[in-house]
């Protein structure tokens, strides 16, 4: 089996630290998220793809072992052709500008079920393995931003408040979840009091957000991400 060029895919040297891996991944996940686009969108496919590949990337390079391993593979195999970098014509989003303000058993991506493997529980695993990974990235992003707190990376009074200026969609999901809230509340961003009376962590609740509004979330997001890496 010829290997993946991870570090291409993340667009990273071989001599990246720990921390540049974890960078890069965050950026390249916001970046190419498929709920960046509609669900019906022609470029769903195309990126739920790249998502797949930029999660397998960093699940190889961000543990030592299975980097170690991989490293050694990779000097032996040239690069697989098919496992490129995301094309940046493809799926194109405003980031490129950021706005102003142990081996693996069965190849390397056999964690996720493979790229494009047949049938639908492979597919399934890979999807959700992928989703979990980026969830926890995701989690700690939120939390460096002031939007999430405590172990269990609960929403705050600002993850909430930049819910609710979203859209109708979102501020009817947070009126029907959460006792208390009523829609003059969300409308005029009273959200102190607003809390997950179920324990959801933030992450739980971006994904059960109107599709959307996901995609403003990620937008806004990685916004953020992005002026940090160049501040």
């Amino acid at each position: 089996m010829s290997t993946p060029d991870y570090y291409n895919i993340l667009s990273i040297p071989s001599t990246a630290t720990p921390q540049q891996i974890r960078d890069a991944y965050k950026k390249a996940a916001l970046k190419y998220h498929p709920d960046r686009v509609p669900a019906d969108s022609p470029e769903r496919a195309t990126r739920t793809k790249q998502f797949q590949q930029i999660n397998d990337a960093y699940y190889t390079l961000s543990d030592p072992t299975r980097r170690r391993d991989y490293d050694a593979a990779r000097r032996f195999a040239a690069p697989d052709p098919d496992a490129s970098a995301p094309d940046p014509a493809e799926g194109d989003v405003d980031e490129e500008v950021p706005r102003p303000g142990g081996s693996v058993p069965g190849g390397w991506s056999s964690f996720f079920g493979g790229f494009g493997g047949s049938g639908g529980g492979a597919e399934s695993a890979h999807h959700t393995n992928a989703n979990d990974q980026f969830g926890n990235v995701f989690e700690e992003m939120l939390r460096e931003e002031g939007m999430a707190e405590g172990q269990q990376a609960a929403p705050t009074q600002k993850f909430w408040s930049l819910v609710g200026g979203l859209s109708g969609g979102a501020m009817g999901f947070i009126v029907a979840n959460f006792p208390g809230a009523i829609a003059g509340a969300v409308a005029g961003n009273r959200l102190g009091a607003v809390r997950d009376s179920r324990g959801k962590s933030v992450y739980s609740v971006f994904q059960e957000l109107p599709q959307s509004d996901k995609a403003k979330l990620l937008s806004e997001l990685a916004a953020k991400v992005f002026a940090h890496a160049i501040s």
